[in-house]
């Protein structure tokens, strides 16, 4: 396929070389007269035109490039030809334009065309020394004189040195020419493939659903990819040769074993401010000549992972007890009604003294409390399926608030109702009602002292859906982290009275409304609990 640009690039620049020649010619004329200067003028003319012709020829279509390629070696061939012709003959010092039209052959076209052309050369050069030898350019203007002048040996010498370079001209640059081309064909699938190749890389870095960074010997990073401006909040040009452990701080610690093959896990704190667990693999960059130039990282958000994680071990541990502890709340309870009705039936006897009465009233009240703690954990246990409903949440928060300003456990707690007038939400009205009833009374004894309640609620809005989210802050002594772990299972509590199954049962309605519950928490800061209902 012949490259139109380069056929254009060649008629220019013979239309460049003819008028160098001109001018010269010209100049050398003014001072010896050699040249037939008339003749010299219509052959650049006619170059011109024929130069001219080419170009608008060759911008109007494609279709014509080789034969006009072809026309552009025989023109030139000719013109050097005709050029001899004015310039002397045997004596002419521009037969070396011959080897130009040979090399011009073999760039533009291929190696075959440079010995075809290479053998016209030596035919119209030969024939030129020959006539003149003879004579029979003298109508042409050409004195035989000079080629007699020679000798006929000496011209023989010539025609066959000149034949000789035009056809090694023609060797050597069909050589270097099917070089140069194969080479630049080469260079172009390898040019399409290394661009198809950055384009998938740019593509796949840039869409990866996890942090990739590269950083050198230095700790300094380099490639920084979509996801890794997210995490970070630092844009690719604010993050290029910033140190490491300036941008992510959790890796600091670990920078020196990120050179080789290494994995763990590192915590982040993310523009936002939360708290996010990464995963971080990491393999040694090795550059073009093996050696080591930094390495790879690549980090994920395991946060989401671990939190779901961490629901479902708790989720099948509480399924597990539950189901195991109902049986054996289910199997207490009947013993203990008979225990109760039995003691209820001996103290109506007359002949039971007042010191029995006292003991029958104890162990009364004692079943009494441990029946009530079996119905309590049997509905944490066996949870009733709820009656979704819709309704108003902040008219709920505004019943509770009313029920509760009578108890003496909230006698010092302000409970501030921040929830929108606007917000509602389908689910079970009671359930919900005993949830936050939990709730308020938890954060309510954790302020020995008083302190305040607050609760906010909005819409938000996931990949999963639309949700409701509702925040209860209390001011309280707050807890541990291990407490936190342990908040939501039966039996645990943090409190010297209780019985530990307050927050679990808050724990089993949430997931019956197939909804989210977390507890953040810090010794001394008090208590942040976290719904999340579907809408």
């Amino acid at each position: 396929m012949l490259d139109r640009r380069k056929v254009g690039w060649f008629i220019l620049f013979r239309v460049l070389t003819i008028s160098v020649f001109l001018v010269s010619t010209i100049f050398l004329d003014l001072q010896d007269s050699v040249v037939s200067l008339s003749g010299l003028v219509r052959l650049t003319v006619a170059t011109y035109l024929f130069s001219l012709v080419s170009l608008v020829t060759l911008a109007l279509t494609d279709r014509v490039t080789r034969t006009l390629t072809y026309a552009q070696i025989v023109w030139d061939v000719i013109l050097v030809t005709v050029l001899i012709l004015l310039t002397g003959g045997v004596s002419s010092p521009y037969a070396f334009l011959f080897f130009l039209c040979i090399i011009s052959a073999s760039v533009l076209l291929a190696r075959s065309q440079a010995y075809y052309t290479a053998s016209l050369c030596v035919i119209l050069h030969g024939s030129i020394l020959d006539l003149q030898f003879y004579g029979r350019l003298a109508p042409l203007g050409l004195s035989q004189i000079p080629a007699q002048q020679f000798g006929a040996s000496y011209l023989f010498y010539l025609i066959f040195l000149y034949s000789s370079a035009f056809y090694l001209t023609a060797f050597l640059a069909g050589h270097l020419s099917e070089r140069a081309r194969l080479s630049e064909t080469a260079l172009k699938e390898k040019v399409i493939d290394f661009e198809e190749l950055e384009r998938l890389n740019s593509s796949i870095v840039s869409t990866i659903d996890s942090a990739l960074l590269t950083i050198n010997r230095e700790g300094r990073i380099r490639v920084f990819n979509r996801y890794a401006e997210i995490l970070t909040g630092c844009s690719q040009l604010e993050a290029y040769d910033r140190p490491l452990a300036e941008v992510l701080p959790g890796l600091s610690a670990r920078l020196p074993e990120l050179f080789g093959v290494s994995q763990g896990e590192c915590e982040h704190t993310a523009p936002s401010g939360t708290r996010l667990v990464l995963s971080c693999k990491s393999v040694p960059l090795v550059g073009i000549d093996g050696d080591d130039q930094g390495a790879i990282l690549d980090l994920r958000d395991l946060t989401e992972m671990k939190r779901l994680s961490l629901e479902l071990k708790r989720a099948d541990r509480l399924a597990a007890v539950g189901e195991l502890s109902a049986r054996i709340a289910h199997e207490i309870r009947n013993p203990l009604a008979a225990i109760s009705g039995s003691v209820q039936l001996v103290a109506l006897r007359d002949w039971v003294d007042e010191k029995d009465r006292k003991l029958f009233s104890i162990i009364l009240r004692e079943t009494d409390r441990l029946d009530g703690l079996l119905r309590e954990f049997l509905a944490y246990a066996r949870p009733n399926t709820p009656n979704k409903t819709p309704f108003g949440l902040r008219q709920l928060m505004a019943d509770l608030c009313a029920l509760l300003s009578r108890d003496p456990r909230l006698e010092k707690v302000a409970i501030e109702n921040r929830v929108p007038e606007a917000l509602s939400l389908v689910a079970d009205r009671d359930q919900l009602k005993q949830v936050f009833w939990n709730l308020f009374v938890n954060g309510a004894e954790a302020m020995s002292g008083g302190g305040r309640i607050v609760v906010q609620a909005g819409a938000q809005r996931e990949e999963g859906g639309n949700l409701v989210r509702i925040r209860v802050t209390d001011d309280g002594a707050g807890m541990d982290a291990e407490e936190v772990k342990r908040v939501f299972e039966p039996f645990f509590t943090t409190k010297q009275v209780g019985t530990g199954l307050g927050l679990a049962t808050v724990y089993r309605i949430v997931e019956a409304h197939h909804g989210r519950i977390s507890v953040e928490s810090a010794r001394g800061t008090g208590t942040t609990v976290t719904i999340d209902l579907p809408a």
